[in-house]
């Protein structure tokens, strides 16, 4: 979780202090996304503590009010455990991190939740939990995996560690895909979008739910201290597009503090 980031602008001086205009021309300056390095990111990551405080940037507090309103978000697709609504069969989540998701929802209205995870040490305790199939350390950048084994849990033992085949009535990405270049984000989304179960075999129909911090700004912002970028509303809608994926349904996430960026929650399918 992250707080906005505040920028000011103004005019340049010249060589004596005084304002005025730049003789040479102001290049563009570059993309965003062509600034994430992963090397960076998986050094911060690393350096973060395996707890709810390091996985929400030092706003613990925000889990309830974020868990409630993806949950509440589900039920409006047709997904949880109560009455009326559906259980489904498998989950995955990218980006998992500890499992605060994983363990707070997701294991709830799934029968198994598969997880992908870069930092080996976030996934550690997450093994142990009932409910938990196999778990990826790897970025999203690399899977689904072709050769390289996975962990599988105990409940989980029948099957193939890197089977890329395993079908999901539901993918949850939540607070990852800024690691992600714009290329990277729409090659991994078709990749998602290539292992939901059919339309036909399932019940609601599949789908991939994106939650992620929206910029304020007309454009995208990048952050060097995680090597993320966080993205405008417009960028999420014009990538689910070239990904070949439908928004069916869009939220804000309410009940956050002050000064936080917006958290949008999209469900896309096929």
């Amino acid at each position: 979780m992250k707080e906005q980031q505040q920028t000011e602008g103004g005019e340049g001086e010249n060589e004596d202090g005084e304002e005025g205009e730049w003789e040479d021309e102001v290049q563009e300056p570059p993309p965003p996304d062509s600034l994430i390095r992963t090397e960076n990111q998986l050094s911060y990551w690393s350096g973060i503590s395996a707890d709810v405080n390091g996985m929400l940037g030092g706003f613990p507090s925000i889990s309830t009010v974020d868990l409630r309103g993806s949950r509440a978000f589900l039920v409006k697709l047709g997904i949880g455990k109560t009455k009326g609504l559906h259980k489904i069969e498998r989950t995955l989540e990218g980006g998992a991190g500890i499992g605060r998701i994983t363990k707070g929802l997701l294991v709830d209205i799934s029968q198994t939740v598969d997880v992908v995870e870069p930092i080996a040490k976030f996934t550690e305790e997450l093994s142990q939990t009932p409910g938990v199939g196999q778990i990826h350390n790897m970025g999203l950048e690399e899977w689904p995996p072709s050769t390289s084994p996975s962990t599988t849990t105990d409940d989980d033992s029948s099957s193939s560690p890197s089977s890329p085949s395993r079908k999901y009535n539901l993918i949850w990405l939540q607070w990852c895909l800024g690691h992600l270049t714009d290329t990277q984000l729409v090659a991994f989304l078709r990749r998602c979008r290539d292992v939901l179960v059919s339309s036909s075999d399932s019940s609601p129909a599949p789908a991939i739910v994106v939650k992620e911090n929206n910029a304020t700004s007309d454009a995208d912002l990048f952050d060097d201290l995680d090597s993320s970028v966080t993205r405008t509303d417009e960028k999420y809608h014009a990538l689910f597009r070239e990904a070949g994926l439908r928004l069916v349904r869009t939220e804000l996430q309410n009940g956050l503090p002050k000064g936080l960026y917006p958290v949008r929650m999209y469900a896309l399918k096929v």
